[in-house]
């Protein structure tokens, strides 16, 4: 899903989008319930600093059919029955995207990558929560 970012590149335009990224992550969370029920139990959106693909980045603005965009990404923490939100750097987007028009409907090493980033990160989040 992607959404038009509302300024520039930095850090701040992340925290002027949060009503929209509720709203994207309120539907996607709502469409996941309706397909899988009782295993959704909630939604998280990681807002870390860095890319959770290739945790050396700065997530940020991608080129999408020759626009800006910010990619929202989302994927299923089974384990905990949280939809994890998340953005993703250029350059992990991109890859994503080329290895998705050779080989569609296929993860790749990547994909595995972030969902153990973003499951350490849930955790993490988790954590502070308890502290």
């Amino acid at each position: 899903m992607y959404m038009q970012p509302k300024r520039n590149r930095h850090r701040k335009s992340f925290d002027e989008n949060t009503a929209a990224i509720e709203e994207i992550m309120d539907k996607l969370f709502t469409q996941a319930k309706a397909q899988f029920g009782a295993a959704i139990k909630a939604f998280w959106f990681y807002d870390g600093d860095l890319c959770p693909g290739c945790l050396q980045r700065s997530m940020g603005v991608v080129k999408f059919k020759g626009q800006d965009a910010l990619a929202i990404n989302a994927f299923i923490y089974r384990e905990r029955g949280v939809l994890i939100g998340y953005f993703l750097c250029e350059t992990c987007a991109m890859h994503i995207f080329r290895e998705a028009e050779k080989h569609p409907y296929q993860q790749t090493s990547l994909h595995a990558d972030i969902e153990s980033n973003l499951a350490a990160a849930y955790h993490k989040h988790l954590a502070r929560l308890d502290a």
